[in-house]
């Protein structure tokens, strides 16, 4: 023991992966009390958590999942004066530009989940809320003031300081971890001890554990997204924006009736975004930036480039329904997280001791606290 003590340390957590789910569960052990380690194998946060859109869509999740993902906003709110990052709870319009798109969003608002606080708004209200929206072929839009905006690039590296200075975590960048034998884990800033070890991560996940990643179903989801420079004047667009495309992409509308007609004319319109996984989102971050994408391609291996055509088949639909001052791109990413067909999220314990906690499907931001809170022994 006293040379293991020298070499690494004894913890009562160690969290392996320093994504948004990693920290979510280090914050909540660390506020129980616990003494908490939490290595991540870059040097910086890098991964899905800030390769992502920078939202938390409350509105899209299925209806079970609708307390967690309001709980965990909340925290994002909380958390975010605290560490010093910006989370702007700016809501979203979900547009309708048909009658089979009003349909579907008036169907969803008359069956929507308890303590959803949006409403419909008539065209004529919507340019009062939101100068971005093209108003020819409008007919309304549904008001949610759930959604919020969160630059990981921002948040994460603020949070995992925040962790540090007032909670008492300790983490170790540049520390992936090569084996997990609980209690021990071994890596490459040392070898730890700790009661309670998590694994975060889908890149250890796949190494330490690959008959767990292998039965699991998991496959990885290929993203194209943008942002523009600064908006110019302090622009701001205020709410987020998404139209009909979103609404065959979100499991909360999975259910309306409404939606196999309106699937069915997007098939006719639009089968080339449909083939690409294309709905179209457009958010601005506290930088100014507008941030549009994206799409959705699903396979284990994905190859590492950014596609022209993919972007112009998504600022065609952009501009279906909404337009910013200054469209120029600053910068253009891929992003990649896992997913499983059918589930959202992975949860297993391959060893005593030892709990994997992955493949959010692209949600981590709008779930990881409150699945960590659930999950966290009191």
């Amino acid at each position: 023991m006293h040379q293991l003590i020298q070499n690494g340390g004894v913890f009562d957590v160690i969290v392996i992966g320093g994504g948004i789910m990693g920290i979510a569960i280090a914050a909540v052990e660390a506020e129980r009390g616990r003494r908490v380690l939490l290595l991540e194998r870059e040097e910086h946060p890098v991964g899905a958590s800030v390769q992502n859109f920078g939202l938390l869509w409350c509105l899209g999740q299925p209806a079970h999942l609708w307390k967690r993902a309001l709980r965990t906003r909340a925290r994002w709110l909380e958390f975010a004066p605290q560490a010093g990052f910006h989370a702007s709870p700016n809501g979203s319009i979900h547009l309708a530009h048909s009658e089979l798109d009003a349909a579907v969003l008036k169907e969803f608002s008359e069956r929507a989940p308890e303590g959803f606080q949006g409403h419909w708004l008539q065209a004529e209200e919507i340019p009062a809320r939101c100068t971005a929206v093209r108003r020819a072929g409008l007919v309304g839009g549904l008001w949610s003031p759930h959604e919020t905006t969160v630059d990981g690039r921002e948040a994460l590296p603020r949070l995992l300081e925040w962790l540090q200075r007032e909670r008492g975590v300790e983490v170790r960048f540049d520390a992936a971890v090569s084996r997990v034998e609980a209690p021990e884990v071994v890596s490459a800033a040392g070898t730890f001890r700790g009661d309670r070890i998590y694994v975060c991560t889908g890149a250890e996940l796949r190494i330490l554990f690959p008959d767990v990643y292998r039965a699991s179903g998991i496959t990885k989801t290929k993203l194209q997204m943008w942002r523009t420079r600064p908006q110019p004047g302090g622009w701001r667009l205020g709410p987020s924006l998404c139209a009909g495309l979103t609404y065959l992409h979100y499991a909360a509308f999975a259910d309306c009736r409404s939606l196999p007609a309106l699937r069915a004319e997007y098939e006719r319109t639009h089968a080339e975004h449909l083939a690409h996984g294309i709905h179209v989102l457009l958010a601005q971050n506290a930088l100014g930036e507008a941030i549009v994408g994206d799409t959705h391609h699903y396979a284990q291996t994905h190859d590492p480039f950014l596609h022209d055509s993919l972007d112009r088949l998504i600022a065609d639909y952009l501009n279906t329904f909404a337009s910013v001052p200054d469209p120029r791109v600053a910068q253009r990413w891929m992003g990649v997280y896992a997913r499983i067909p059918g589930k959202t999220d992975l949860i297993a314990h391959p060893q005593p001791g030892v709990t994997i906690i992955n493949a959010m499907g692209g949600a981590g931001m709008t779930l990881s606290f409150g699945l960590a809170e659930e999950f966290v022994p009191e």
